[in-house]
């Protein structure tokens, strides 16, 4: 029987009703001959108001008690999950990270998955009961409990899926949301964005990165790296959604196939380091070491000095802020500057493997409407531009309007490039 892993953001277990209906998919998928297992977040804003707790009885909890905190609420999930598909007539048992061995590097508040106890699952599976896994969550060799990470349960159940080789029996992980697919972009900020029908790994993975929010990027690794399909679908209706997949010939037809906005940067500029070997590797592993993300880095040399700028999101400035003031510390030169109120538009597809003037058409659209460009990256599917804030959404209707996204897969190569 194909193997689906079945998982219910916060949205789609907010309530009882929406845990029954959850429930009933469940059966569905079960009556139609697969082996399920499901994972669950917490319900709504759970994770949110039990940061809000933990603040209003310390300044500063300790990541490991925030951690065993917040973990509760997806264990609320679980089992609520399990008692609903007991009462539609299955049998199913809720399991936390310790009893299915989700073992995590130990990093608390961003700890990365290491395992599953891939073969406890499939004693369940094999003996008809359905798993409903807390998401989220891990226990590190230390026995504490962790914490992934915002989106973390999205990697829980790819993670699940990849343990169970759901792949090899024509199942997949099937990721249930608000939203009903992943679009050419945010539908929120352009209205005329259509759903895409499948979208490749390394497309999706720089999507996300780039700040579209309907799948975590850690969990698109995953699948990647497995081979797991994943189906992103709404949790409140029966048609299909986008499918994340292994590239195939016609994907790479499309130059663009999708664009992001990334809000909230914020810029650090490192002037005046030492020109000495080994400078950009203390700054950057000083930051690492906090389990911080950078992005965009800029180096330009003068006669004796080096600057580095790059951009990290708003809310990790102080603690950058911390991290690279020792290392200036210690360095005995150099000083910093932080610029906020920056976003990030982006344009992604496998297609810029293969066709020229992606680039040219997307600065020029911006550079006629009066965007100014701060920075550009780039990578082998993905051209990014950083714009002020203020110029953010509509860089992203632009950019849309511009490669013909809101024909979907119809949309041409040539009406891409502008060569119609």
């Amino acid at each position: 029987m194909p193997t689906l892993v079945m998982k219910f953001g916060g949205t789609s277990v907010a309530d009882p009703e929406r845990i029954r209906r959850a429930a009933r998919r469940v059966a569905e998928a079960k009556a139609d001959g697969h082996q399920v297992a499901v994972v669950v977040s917490a319900m709504g804003h759970t994770t949110d108001e039990l940061i809000g707790l933990a603040g209003k009885v310390a300044r500063e909890p300790a990541r490991r008690e925030l951690d065993a905190l917040m973990s509760t609420g997806e264990a609320v999930s679980a089992a609520l999950t399990a008692m609903a598909l007991e009462d539609q007539g299955l049998r199913a048992r809720s399991l936390n990270a310790f009893q299915c061995a989700m073992r995590t590097d130990g990093g608390h508040g961003r700890a990365r998955l290491e395992g599953v106890d891939a073969d406890g699952l499939h004693r369940m599976l094999e003996q008809g009961v359905i798993p409903v896994v807390t998401g989220f969550q891990g226990i590190a060799a230390s026995g504490d409990i962790t914490t992934l990470g915002r989106g973390g349960s999205d990697t829980t159940a790819v993670a699940i899926a990849a343990a169970l080789a759901v792949q090899r029996d024509g199942g997949c992980c099937e990721i249930y949301t608000d939203v009903d697919g992943v679009h050419t972009a945010d539908p929120r900020l352009v209205p005329d964005a259509p759903k895409l029908g499948a979208i490749t790994y390394d497309e999706m993975l720089e999507l996300a990165a780039m700040g579209a929010g309907v799948m975590h990027a850690r969990a698109v690794v995953f699948g990647q790296r497995h081979g797991v399909p994943i189906h992103v679908r709404h949790s409140q209706r029966p048609e299909p959604g986008t499918m994340i997949q292994r590239e195939t010939p016609h994907m790479e037809s499309i130059a663009v196939i999708g664009c992001a906005l990334k809000t909230d940067l914020g810029r650090v500029h490192l002037q005046g380091l030492p020109r000495t070997a080994g400078v950009q590797a203390q700054v950057f592993s000083a930051i690492a070491s906090r389990g911080l993300i950078v992005d965009d880095i800029i180096q330009t040399e003068g006669a004796n000095a080096v600057d580095l700028a790059f951009t990290v999101e708003h809310g990790d400035l102080p603690e950058v802020k911390t991290a690279v003031g020792e290392v200036l510390q210690r360095l005995g030169s150099g000083r910093i500057d932080l610029e906020i109120g920056l976003a990030k538009v982006s344009a992604v597809g496998t297609g810029m493997r293969s066709h020229a003037g992606v680039a040219s058409r997307m600065f020029q659209v911006l550079g006629d409407a009066g965007v100014p460009i701060r920075n550009i990256t780039t990578s082998e599917i993905r051209i990014s531009c950083l714009v002020p804030q203020e110029h953010g959404e509509r860089s992203l209707r632009l950019v849309h309007e511009a490669f013909g996204l809101a024909l979907g897969e119809r949309v041409t190569l040539q009406r891409q490039l502008g060569t119609v």
